[in-house]
């Protein structure tokens, strides 16, 4: 609340935490607003996105609990924006308001200059957080903001209301004067869109000191933000780097300026590093991101990886919102060049070797996984990408599309399905549809395919489901495990079945289920010519007289991959399209190197638009 003491407002945490609540709702309520012009530094889409999810963490942080120590709700907001940061703007946001938390950790309350003070020690260091601070961004406007608030407070203002406001209104008149700072923003009519996440914030604070509850305004005039940006001319506008960048760094102390300095000799752009002594979250946009969490492990431990494909948003980005959007889990293996033609959005499973975490086909490759798979002492460990994950993926695509349907792996394989559907919850599950492919490997990549072909052809959510739920029965994988020393070091398979293959000579066949499991289907003795006895094997299990699609992954092994995909073609007649890739490790992990993998789906036409 604001209390007058003498002839000063004080401000108690209950109100201060009831003020950045009105704050956190209105920039999430606004995010696809902020999200329709964000072209620098990365036309992606995706700020409103990146900053509601950095402020919806502060928000889960302070809302269930009521505080009267204003210092310590900005402790806990600033340590929860750290955390949660995404994105370049969300990073700088947070690095704010940790500027607010040092300064202000003991102040039960705050008074109109302690808070003035407060905040030009969080616009330096949000600007000192950035490699190459610009102006014409949301630091500008933090800058304007700080400024104007430390003026009113020199000046004598004791009132917080008034002194807010008119700092909010010289944050706007530098919103409205980024377009002449960057000729992007002028080229494309936009003001930036993190710079108006940040006014968006101040505006539902300022909301609440006025009426006592959080108010949702309009739309912003128009000489604020164009209603839309043509995102395919603006698609890489300065930008060289593809991947998003993203990890905290964690030890006591973070040596922040080696840290710094190691960084910027690598290949990268946008570098912010935000955080505390011991805490620091990195931001860069690079085209490695393993390299770039390998240099921060060398600083203290390495967490909270992600790596956000720009390209792939930047498209999504520029399609027709009626297009539905499809995601699929890295545990689908399908080729990367029909995840660009088809823009199939990928949600990374997380992969360990011992203490060394990994993003899978993202900070590390299927042909890293099989050398580190047979050279680590340890087995690895795959674990599903938590809800966090999808969800900001989720709120992205909503922005941008009017649904999106999650094509899973197999809920009796893996908890990753789970995670999707904490998220559809959590975002909106009448427009997030996640369906069970029971199959995962080639065979749930060929679904993916089919999927987004499906959406590519103006197939609605409901539509692409009922055929992805059809097709699931005429997708099959297989496999055969050369050595299955890898699946009894995983757990998967019993020891006695070591030295039984040893023995006997036998390469068991492994093949889908109905129920969504992996189990035994027959066994091929000896090596001898395997990708071609495997082939009649398969072309054995199909009808011959529908044309299928076939899709081959081979387990660090290529040759028999290219052998296994040639005779394939020469027993089914009719293969309507073929792709050979590498396996990825959601099953490589267990069937280690040496092994070949087949996913099969019978080439079902799609029906035509509106039947």
């Amino acid at each position: 609340m604001l209390e007058r003491a003498t002839t000063t407002q004080r401000l108690s945490g209950y109100g201060l935490r009831r003020a950045l609540m009105a704050g956190i709702q209105r920039v999430i309520a606004r995010r696809d607003e902020i999200n329709r012009i964000n072209v620098f530094p990365v036309p992606d889409g995706d700020t409103g996105t990146n900053m509601a999810f950095t402020l919806g963490a502060v928000l889960a942080a302070i809302e269930p609990r009521r505080q009267p120590h204003a210092g310590e709700v900005l402790r806990r907001a600033a340590s929860e924006a750290i955390d949660g940061a995404r994105g370049n703007s969300g990073a700088i946001l947070a690095q704010f308001l940790q500027g607010l938390s040092e300064h202000l950790a003991s102040a039960r309350r705050l008074t109109p200059e302690t808070l003035a003070t407060a905040t030009a020690v969080g616009s330096q260091l949000a600007r000192e957080a950035l490699a190459e601070p610009r102006e014409g961004t949301i630091l500008s406007v933090i800058h304007a903001f700080s400024a104007e608030w430390s003026r009113q407070a020199k000046a004598g203002t004791r009132d917080f209301r008034s002194g807010f406001s008119a700092a909010l209104e010289r944050a706007r008149v530098a919103l409205r004067e980024t377009p002449q700072q960057l000729a992007v923003l002028r080229d494309a009519g936009v003001v930036d869109a993190g710079a108006l996440g940040f006014v968006d914030l101040l505006e539902g604070i300022e909301d609440f000191m006025r009426s006592g509850k959080g108010v949702l305004r309009g739309a912003p005039p128009a000489e604020l933000a164009a209603a839309g940006v043509d995102a395919p001319a603006l698609h890489g506008a300065g930008e060289t780097h593809r991947y998003c960048t993203e990890c905290v760094v964690s030890a006591d102390p973070v040596d922040r300026l080696a840290l710094k300095g190691a960084l910027l000799g690598m290949p990268l752009t946008s570098l912010v590093l935000a955080g505390t002594r011991e805490k620091v979250r990195v931001h860069a946009h690079v085209d490695d991101p393993r390299a770039l969490f390998e240099a921060c492990a060398r600083f203290g431990r390495v967490s909270s990886e992600k790596a956000d494909d720009m390209v792939r948003q930047a498209d999504s980005a520029a399609q027709a919102r009626e297009r539905v959007a499809i995601v699929a889990d890295s545990g689908a293996d399908l080729p990367a060049e029909e995840m660009e033609r088809l823009a199939i959005h990928l949600v990374p499973v997380r992969v360990s070797f011992g203490s060394r975490d990994f993003l899978d086909k993202v900070s590390l490759s299927s042909r890293e996984f099989f050398r580190e798979l047979r050279e680590s002492p340890v087995p690895p460990r795959t674990s599903q990408p938590p809800p966090g994950d999808f969800r900001r993926l989720f709120e992205f695509l909503l922005s941008h599309h009017r649904d999106l349907v999650y094509v899973g792996l197999s809920r009796a394989l893996s908890g990753t399905l789970q995670s999707g559907e904490s998220a559809a919850a959590r975002v909106d599950a009448a427009r997030a549809r996640v369906v069970d492919t029971r199959h995962g490997g080639v065979a749930q990549g060929l679904l993916a395919m089919d999927a987004a072909a499906a959406a590519a052809a103006g197939l609605d959510a409901a539509a692409i489901g009922a055929r992805i739920a059809a097709m699931v029965p005429k997708t099959h994988l297989f496999a055969v495990v050369k050595d299955l020393k890898y699946g009894v070091r995983g757990g998967r398979a019993p020891k006695a079945a070591l030295p039984l293959q040893r023995w006997l000579g036998l390469i068991p066949l492994i093949r889908s289920k109905p129920n969504g499991r992996l189990g035994i289907g027959g066994a091929l003795f000896g090596r001898d010519r395997l990708p071609e006895r495997f082939a009649a094997a398969v072309a054995r299990r199909l009808d011959l007289s529908k044309p299928w699609r076939v899709l081959v992954s081979h387990c660090d092994c290529v040759e028999d991959g290219e052998a296994l995909r040639r005779a394939l073609r020469a027993r089914i007649p009719q293969v309507e399209v073929d792709w050979l890739i590498e396996t990825g490790s959601g099953i490589g992990a267990h069937a280690g190197p040496g092994s070949l993998v087949v996913g099969v789906q019978e080439a079902v036409p799609l029906p035509p638009r509106g039947a």
